[in-house]
């Protein structure tokens, strides 16, 4: 590898290496050291843009990560080595988590520089940062095969070598030695890995003092009377004066398509599991979402299906909120974009900026179709890629090459729609002014970061964007659905999708209250967690928190932002035209239930970096963690109760052993709540009942460790835990978290029918799946929602089945069946109304409001 960056690449390269290193700046004057948070990015990104090399926002997001993450864990590193004479395992402990993290997503993207094929100043500025200590790199670990791979790669390239013989190899790591021997010992509590699972031998062994087991046990002994009263809010959810008002918002799915189980994770089951564990708390707490609606990808499905796009909108938004209602999805509110308070709302926005002078006008040149008669969105544009020469290319992006087109860069371009060359013209547009808001911007960040719980990733990619300053950013579109543009000379346009959309979140709320002021004009009593995928971050981080503070009208801000990383499915990537991977209307017809899945992908929330859903792994997660271990806890607990003790709980008389795992429980019972309360839902390992299982014969200590999990596992696997409360009769006013571990069952407490929790999942049923859903499968089912207005049989026939159904449904409550099958009936009348109400040309109704009933 050869980096051609100017005139004297090499020795430039030499300063931007010795720039790099660790944050100490070489400087001149007989190399004078100064370790502070580097500038070295600046440097490298000045030498790679002489040669022309733009850097792109995944190689902003590893520098902020270099100067945020990874330069602290090396000074420590140094530190550690230099002063205190540490070597080997000790040293690498201080950098082992950013060292897997960097080998990871090398592996995730299989590529072998950390942006692509081609090397880029993320890769020298890294490098640079990690030579001081890993000089030998057999000194890596030897499961980071792809670092190691990487780091010999940087080594072997000639700038790099020059680099290292002229500047970093003559003293090495010594030369830091005196700067730091100046500096205050940093903290050498490094984290661990992230993983799916606490380390539970560190659990296990960890020492307990005498006062901590004696006030477990103290605890315990106070029982279900020193509960909390669990809070119902009134209906609907408003805030409260003096109560923890949690405002939760999961990214609006876009309305026409239907979502993977990777949209699902991303944001509204990671949504939910919050806000149900927020509910636990005993914190006030409303959680809404709702589908986008408006937009180019409409009118461009409408278009595919020879619909409207209001049909179009009807139809998704139905399979949207089916599919969440089969996941569980607790939303208080679930609604949509396309109302008369997204317009109000819009507009009332759009003036106050208009008013203050924070709008800007432009001509864009745009292209248009004449036999049309409207300009194109970028997506009903096709032409011939500038940079690869693909026939195929979109007015936004080559799918071939990868590279962003603006559409008028397009050779010979195609109308989508008819075929047509368009020309181009111009067209004027209204800009957000975001240079004029930056320094409003940058102070309610500053705020935020110090007083929020936002992600690494959510802040790396805030910074790519502020950093080199921000520009004004168009919010009209040439379109007809979406909406309207009040100011003469636009009343033709429409606001673009990203101004529109994050709006949304209040118009849904102003449709389940009239009072939605209360909820975000109220940053003095409200907490708002948004939760989102990474490629959404920079609209709700940058651009409508510039919007909302440009109309000056005291809104709510985000105060906790929450992106998770991607997930693939198996060696790709989900994608329904090809049949690869599960869709949220696919899973309820695999025959794994609803909260198998939720489990599943909570375990592999990529918190981190991407992660990947596996069939195989799916199965024995499933069989090992849930039926093995879970399940067989609670069967086991439950069970000894029935055959040993009448079905009552047994007296209790606690030795020291017992008093000792009382206090262990306690301690996990605390790391769960300090998991969730910092907002990273990740489903836990089940140590709880593991350490149970050590319970031995202690009967009701045990049982009453499944009432605890039965209370842990609700906001991961609602239905699981409502199983476990009805079949062990616990209270519902037992539904509180609080950090200890009482005795919810007290001697004498009568338990119910005890029956296994899970299933066990076969190979050979898996295997069938992982092909079925592998490449080219086709939805088992027509499409309930297709159903259009207009067949007077079809609506005749679907309310006879509504009306069958309901008395099916009555009769079962009547008969008092089980809980499953009258939530599957349930479920099934519930379609059935939404396909009539389709039929009849009616907007299917919103899931009712759950402001009172809470499981």
């Amino acid at each position: 590898m050869r980096l051609y960056l100017s005139e004297g690449s090499a020795q430039g390269l030499k300063v931007v290496a010795a720039a790099g290193a660790s944050g100490v700046l070489t400087w001149a004057a007989g190399s004078a050291m100064c370790v502070q948070r580097s500038p070295s990015f600046l440097f490298c990104r000045y030498f790679f843009l002489l040669a022309g090399k733009e850097p792109n926002d995944l190689t902003n997001q590893w520098l902020e990560w270099e100067a945020t993450e990874l330069q602290p864990a090396v000074s420590t590193a140094l530190y550690c080595h230099l002063v205190q004479g540490k070597k080997g395992g000790e040293v690498l402990g201080a950098i082992r988590k950013t060292l897997t993290y960097i080998d990871q997503s090398l592996t995730s993207k299989a590529t072998p520089y950390l942006t692509g094929e081609a090397e880029s100043v993320a890769d020298i500025v890294l490098w640079a940062t990690l030579f001081p200590v890993l000089r030998d790199e057999f000194c890596l670990p030897d499961e980071l095969e792809a670092l190691r791979s990487w780091f010999q790669t940087m080594n072997l390239s000639e700038p790099c070598r020059s680099a290292v013989a002229s500047v970093l190899t003559p003293k090495g790591a010594q030369e830091f030695k005196g700067y730091l021997q100046k500096q205050p010992g940093p903290s050498l509590h490094w984290e661990k890995p992230a993983a799916n699972e606490p380390e539970e031998e560190e659990l296990a062994e960890r020492s307990l003092s005498e006062e901590e087991i004696a006030a477990a046990a103290e605890a315990w002994a106070r029982g279900p009377a020193a509960l909390p009263e669990r809070w119902q809010p009134a209906s609907p959810v408003l805030p409260v004066e003096g109560k923890r008002n949690i405002l939760i918002t999961s990214a609006l799915p876009y309305v026409n398509n239907v979502p993977h189980l990777g949209n699902i994770i991303g944001c509204v089951l990671s949504a939910d599991v919050f806000a149900r564990y927020c509910r636990l708390r005993n914190w006030n707490t409303l959680y809404v979402c709702g589908t986008d609606e408006y937009g180019t990808a409409t009118e461009t499905k409408a278009l595919e299906e020879g619909l409207t796009p209001q049909q179009i909108c009807d139809k998704y938004n139905a399979i949207h909120a089916q599919i969440y209602r089969w996941f569980d999805i607790s939303f208080d509110y679930f609604g949509r974009t396309t109302t008369a308070h997204q317009t109000t709302i819009a507009q009332d926005i759009f003036r106050r900026l208009l008013e203050r002078d924070m709008l800007l006008t432009d001509t864009v040149d745009q292209l248009r179709c004449e036999r049309c008669q409207r300009f194109l969105a970028d997506r009903f544009v096709e032409g011939t890629c500038p940079f690869c020469n693909y026939e195929e290319a979109r007015g936004d992006q080559c799918d071939k090459c990868g590279k962003l087109i603006n559409a008028v860069e397009l050779k010979k371009p195609q109308c989508k729609v008819c075929k047509d060359s368009p020309v181009v013209k111009s067209s004027q547009h209204l800009f957000l002014d975001l240079p004029k808001l930056e320094g409003l911007l940058d102070k309610w960040l500053e705020q935020s970061w110090a007083t929020g719980d936002w992600t690494a990733n959510s802040r790396f990619i805030t910074r790519s964007w502020i950093r080199d300053g921000l520009k004004p950013r168009c919010i009209t579109r040439d379109l007809k659905w979406g909406t309207p543009v009040p100011l003469d000379g636009f009343r033709d346009k429409v606001f673009y999708v990203w101004f529109d959309a994050p709006i949304g979140y209040l118009s849904i709320t102003a449709n389940y209250t009239d009072q939605w002021e209360r909820w975000w004009k109220n940053p003095q009593q409200v907490q708002l967690y948004n939760f989102m995928a990474k490629d959404n971050v920079p609209f709700h981080s940058v651009v409508f928190p510039c919007t909302l503070l440009g109309a000056e009208d005291n809104y709510t801000l985000v105060n906790h932002l929450i992106a998770t990383e991607y997930l693939n499915y198996e060696d790709g990537k989900f994608s329904k035209s090809r049949g690869m991977g599960v869709f949220g209307d696919m899973a309820q017809d695999t025959g794994i239930p609803a909260d198998i899945w939720r489990f599943y992908l909570l375990f592999l929330r990529p918190e981190g970096q991407d992660s990947a859903f596996s069939w195989t792994d799916l199965m024995l997660k499933n069989n090992s963690e849930l039926l093995n271990n879970l399940g067989n806890f609670v069967n086991r607990a439950g069970m000894f109760v029935c055959k040993f003790f009448g079905g009552r709980v047994p007296p209790m008389e606690l030795g020291a052993d017992d008093k000792r795992l009382l206090a262990h429980v306690t301690l996990e019972l605390h790391q769960y709540n300090q998991l969730l309360e910092k907002v990273r839902p990740r489903c836990p390992v089940l140590v709880c009942s593991r350490r149970a299982t050590r319970a031995g014969t202690v009967t009701g200590v045990a049982v009453n460790i499944a009432s605890l999990i039965s209370v842990m596992l609700q906001p991961y696997m609602p239905s699981i835990s409502a199983t476990i409360q009805r079949q062990l009769c616990v209270p519902q006013a037992c539904n509180v978290l609080t950090d200890t571990f009482l005795c919810l069952l007290p001697p004498g407490h009568q338990i119910g029918t005890v029956t296994p929790l899970f299933q066990k999942l076969e190979s050979e049923q898996i295997e069938a799946l992982r092909k079925r859903f592998g490449g080219g499968q086709v939805s088992p089912n027509p499409d309930p929602c297709a159903v259009l207005a207009g067949d007077p049989q079809k609506v005749k026939e679907l309310a006879e089945e509504v009306a069958k159904q309901a008395d099916r449904v009555r009769q079962l409550k009547a008969s008092k069946a089980e809980k499953g099958q009258i939530d599957a009936e349930v479920a099934k009348l519930l379609e059935l109304k939404k396909q009539l109400a389709l039929a009849e040309g009616k907007t299917p109704e919103p899931p009712a409001p759950k402001g009172k009933k809470r499981k």
